[in-house]
């Protein structure tokens, strides 16, 4: 078996950093399949339900606060060694999307630049965790409606940073992210 990882929320502003790993089914469509962001939100939930019917799924989240203390790339690791560890004991073989991995051992790991383009499981592990992260800040945005987590899911838009300079940063901020207006040089 194999399993594809990827992350979501690793530029945000905001929110968590969820990672996935996805064990494609037999029964998997991998016409579905695609890099998160080359799909419309639309596609991206039904690929997330055909996803989650057919195959095994697991996922690690870290929160802002744990990015705050062991920054984002750090954080990033550890939610993938966290949906890697909950998969089946069978599974040996990760393909990881990016050029970084956690350490873990008795697995064979491989990154893959582009991966959530070429590889379906990675593909589906992409879909899995924005779909995951893009949940999680709907419910964000019911508690703090000041700064518009549904149309941004906490990334660094112009409206995102326009509502923190309004508004001042939101305990779901990430304290250790550059969150300040910057000056324009001409």
């Amino acid at each position: 078996m194999i399993a594809g990882v990827d992350e979501a929320g690793r530029g945000a502003l905001a929110g968590p950093v969820v990672a996935s790993a996805v064990i494609l089914g037999t029964d998997t469509d991998i016409s579905l399949l695609n890099d998160s962001k080359a799909l419309s939100a639309i596609q991206r939930q039904k690929a997330f339900d055909h996803i989650k019917a057919t195959c095994i799924v697991e996922v690690g989240v870290i929160s802002h606060r744990l990015i705050d203390k062991i920054n984002i790339l750090n954080a990033t690791l550890l939610a993938m060694k966290f949906a890697i560890q909950q998969l089946p004991p069978s599974c040996l073989t990760i393909k990881i999307d990016g050029n970084k991995a956690p350490t873990l051992h008795g697995y064979d790991i491989e990154t893959i630049i582009q991966g959530d383009a070429k590889v379906p499981a990675i593909s589906a592990a992409s879909i899995v965790a924005k779909v995951t992260r893009d949940l999680i800040m709907d419910k964000c945005h019911t508690k703090f409606q000041n700064y518009a987590f549904l149309q941004h899911k906490g990334y660094g838009t112009e409206a995102h940073y326009t509502h923190i300079f309004k508004h001042g940063i939101c305990p779901i901020h990430r304290k250790s992210f550059n969150l300040t207006r910057q000056e324009t040089l001409f």
